[in-house]
């Protein structure tokens, strides 16, 4: 599996999870210049932007310790993008979904809500 197809793969999986959660998907791999937001979900009033990092089982490193601050300080240009071309008036969350595939392919996920702090 190359590294694309992991990514593709862990987005999928963080889809599905947050649909199996009773979250809406609004955008998958939204993008618009340079900005760009993995996925965007609402669970009713309240926006959810979610940065999927996958890594593979027997990695070094987990998936999350890749949200660094600076792809935070991107995310917020983007979901700022994001607000202003949608009109999004209610409250926004940044969430991390921390995604392992397993050495058969299976996916296992985690959202770690509200990993960015923000005050619009």
């Amino acid at each position: 599996m190359t590294t694309s197809e992991t990514g593709h793969a862990g987005e999928s999986a963080a889809a599905e999870y947050l649909r199996a959660k009773g979250y809406a998907i609004l955008a998958q791999n939204w993008r618009q210049g340079h900005d760009e937001l993995d996925l965007v979900a609402s669970d009713g009033e309240i926006l959810h932007i979610v940065e999927v990092k996958t890594r593979r089982a027997g990695s070094l490193t987990p998936p999350e310790a890749a949200a660094t601050r600076r792809k935070f300080r991107a995310l917020t240009r983007a979901a700022a993008c994001y607000i202003r071309t949608t009109g999004w008036t209610g409250e926004v969350q940044f969430d991390v979904a921390a995604v392992v595939i397993s050495d058969n392919g299976t996916p296992r996920v985690e959202l770690i809500e509200n990993a960015l702090e923000y005050n619009w």
